[in-house]
């Protein structure tokens, strides 16, 4: 019987992590939308301590994160949305072989943030963002909640890829990383 930890026991645990990043990025965006009407209102200031401030700013990003490779073709967002999916299909393999759990739910919430992502281009065009975090003026990239999980699930798997043991195999020696 497969231990907890076989790979084939780490698809649930990355798709729950991967579904759960897409329900709290759509759920945002629908409510920064439809409740707080934020398109309408263009900017709302939520607090500022000392030199951090945090708003909320409504950006159509028609590129990716931090606005890279934009454009307004037409086509344009469908090949985002076609490149982003097969990224996805990729990062599912890996999940299928993942070793860990932090590895599982690294890997879920970079897919769940790129559905959510291409979720918006195939719906409006572009990417909803409304983070707004400034420090001493200096604005950051405005980011949604599928940005922030693609980010930090892939500072997750390179900090797994740096401080991870190598793993053995039967006969106590490394394994190569496939």
């Amino acid at each position: 019987m497969p231990s907890p930890t076989t790979p084939a026991r780490m698809i649930p645990l990355g798709l729950v992590a991967a579904v759960l990043v897409l329900v709290a990025d759509q759920a945002s965006k629908w409510w920064m939308g439809e409740v707080l009407r934020l398109p309408e209102r263009g900017h709302v200031p939520l607090f500022s301590a000392g030199p951090f401030s945090l708003d909320l700013s409504m950006v159509w990003n028609r590129g990716v994160t931090f606005g890279l490779m934009a454009g307004d073709a037409p086509w344009h967002g469908w090949l985002l949305a076609g490149l982003a999916l097969v990224i996805t299909l990729i990062l599912l393999r890996w999940m299928a072989r993942a070793e860990t759990r932090p590895v599982a739910v690294a890997l879920g919430a970079v897919i769940g943030g790129a559905i959510g992502n291409v979720i918006d281009r195939l719906r409006f065009g572009a990417v909803f963002d409304f983070v707004d975090a400034s420090f001493r003026g200096w604005h950051w990239y405005v980011f949604n909640i599928a940005d922030a999980a693609i980010v930090l699930g892939v500072i997750a798997l390179v900090a797994d890829a740096l401080f991870r043991p190598p793993s053995t195999g039967r006969d106590g020696v490394a394994k190569e990383p496939v």
